[in-house]
């Protein structure tokens, strides 16, 4: 069995498609921080379906990664010639493999941060790219303003200091272009955060200004950062993802990807040095993306957080499991029919029923396998931008909350550490220390979970917040996680006119 690399492209089974272009053609146009799973599954799927309609040769990424542990992406990224198989499971069972060749290089910052930067300030280079996820941006989660004091933050600010995180990077990168008269790059967040653009400039503009009052107001003045919606379901790749490839496809693959057969991209047209065709390739190109990532956010991504910490405690631990539940089905519809539609805006040619029934069928894939824990890990940085939003409007407007206050206090019950068969939990979370402390005491003080004001700001003195709450998290400690849904679906909350 061959391993993946150029030399073995001609010789692929018939099973799996390769590159139809000739990759030694293929010219460095973007940079990428973050290459991980969803990245490789999306964007740059995005723009290799491009480059085998003979489209976008310019436009190759180079991949960046931060993190001493990128050091085994990039491990595999050199061995294989930064090729991968992307591999589609289908509903039905069935499964699509297809080798990805738009990524051009891998570097790693730890072993050369001045390659990364020299990179970035080179002409060639029109857009610098982001999937660092939600914490990756540094902002606190009630203030919404970047947080200069954290150690990396410092160090990258130090005089004389070697840039090692995102912001020192790009703006260091920036700041070589601006001084050598070089078009400043885009900017272009594809992390799962509403206003992922604006939340970018807020904060690369913010670390500016701490380094250079002027840089930042250059960069306020001439950098683009355009906004832009994602969606794929894209779990983590394991062992058996890598047998598989093997097997269905007969080629050896260090780090292949899995996802859903579902793709969606909605990208705000805002790029002053030009972009791919994206459109030709299936992407939304709109001037107002907040819509649908409106939609997106609090349908699918809330929607994840309402299953899987209910799902986890009851016993379930991939997501199908909880979605082919009609009980846990039945809730997640209402939560989205009946708390968070009513906060989206107009959004003209979309059938949100049709949408909502859709993300149940997608969550209920037996074949994607996407885990619970993988769902749960990083809540902190999650449920403040994706649910408490719904929460807070529809207190304001008079409108429903105890399914959403109750996925609050699954989270809570989750953060205790144990589920309903006494089996430990591993609490993945920047903030897994003050979490778990607190929902140490959820028994004795029911409160005590969201009187945290960093992430979860006045709701602990809102008393119909609070009325849910803990109604929803006594049900979880008295009957167990599916009877509380059962009563949430059923009971009197489902009535409420609150």
């Amino acid at each position: 069995m061959s391993k993946l690399s150029t030399a073995s492209l001609a010789s692929l089974p018939r099973a799996l498609s390769a590159p139809q272009y000739d990759r030694s053609q293929v010219s460095t146009g973007i940079v990428h921080f973050g290459v991980g799973g969803f990245h490789r599954a999306h964007q740059a799927m995005y723009l290799d379906r491009l480059m085998n309609a003979g489209k976008a040769l310019d436009w190759g990424i180079c991949g960046v990664g931060v993190l001493p542990a990128d050091a085994a992406m990039k491990s595999v990224m050199d061995a294989q010639d930064c090729l991968y198989t992307l591999v589609l499971k289908n509903p039905d069972g069935t499964r699509e493999g297809r080798v990805i060749g738009s990524i051009t290089e891998y570097l790693l910052v730890p072993e050369d941060p001045e390659a990364v930067i020299a990179k970035m300030a080179s002409p060639q280079i029109r857009i610098v790219s982001l999937t660092i996820t939600e914490g990756g941006y540094n902002f606190h989660h009630v203030t919404g303003d970047f947080d200069a004091d954290t150690p990396d933050v410092q160090a990258d600010l130090a005089p004389g200091a070697v840039p090692a995180t995102v912001f020192g990077l790009v703006t260091e990168a920036l700041a070589r272009r601006r001084d050598a008269g070089v078009p400043p790059f885009t900017v272009m967040s594809c992390d799962n955060i509403q206003g992922n653009g604006d939340v970018a400039r807020r904060m690369f503009t913010a670390f500016a200004d701490l380094r250079d009052p002027k840089l930042g107001e250059w960069m306020r003045a001439n950098v683009a950062f355009p906004n832009s919606m994602v969606d794929r379901i894209t779990p983590v790749t394991t062992d058996a993802d890598r047998a598989m490839v093997a097997e269905d496809f007969g080629i050896e693959d260090a780090w292949p990807v899995v996802s859903e057969d579902f793709e969606q991209w909605v990208l705000e047209d805002h790029f002053p040095l030009g972009r791919p065709p994206f459109e030709d390739a299936g992407v939304q190109v709109v001037d107002d993306v907040e819509p649908y990532e409106l939609m997106k956010l609090r349908l699918l991504n809330a929607s994840h957080q309402g299953l899987c910490y209910f799902g986890y405690l009851a016993g379930y631990r991939y997501a199908h499991e909880v979605c082919q539940d009609p009980v846990f089905a039945r809730f997640l519809l209402d939560y989205m029919e009946r708390e968070a539609t009513p906060t989206l805006k107009p959004l003209p040619g979309v059938d949100l029923d049709e949408y909502r029934h859709k993300l149940i069928e997608r969550f209920s894939n037996e074949h994607v396998r996407d885990t619970l824990a993988r769902l749960c890990a990083e809540s902190s940085d999650r449920i403040p931008k994706w649910l408490l939003p719904v929460i807070r409007e529809n207190l304001e407007a008079g409108g429903e909350i105890h399914r959403s206050a109750a996925i609050v206090a699954s989270w809570a019950r989750y953060d205790e550490g144990t589920d309903e068969q006494d089996e430990p939990i591993t609490v993945v979370d920047r903030l897994r220390g003050p979490l778990m402390t607190a929902a140490a005491r959820n028994r004795e003080d029911p409160l005590a979970f969201v009187s945290q004001p960093e992430l979860f700001g006045d709701l602990a003195s809102n008393d119909r917040f609070v009325q849910a709450y803990t109604r929803a998290l006594a049900s979880l400690h008295d009957a167990g996680a599916r009877a509380a849904v059962e009563e949430l679906v059923r009971g009197p909350g489902n009535r409420e006119g609150s």
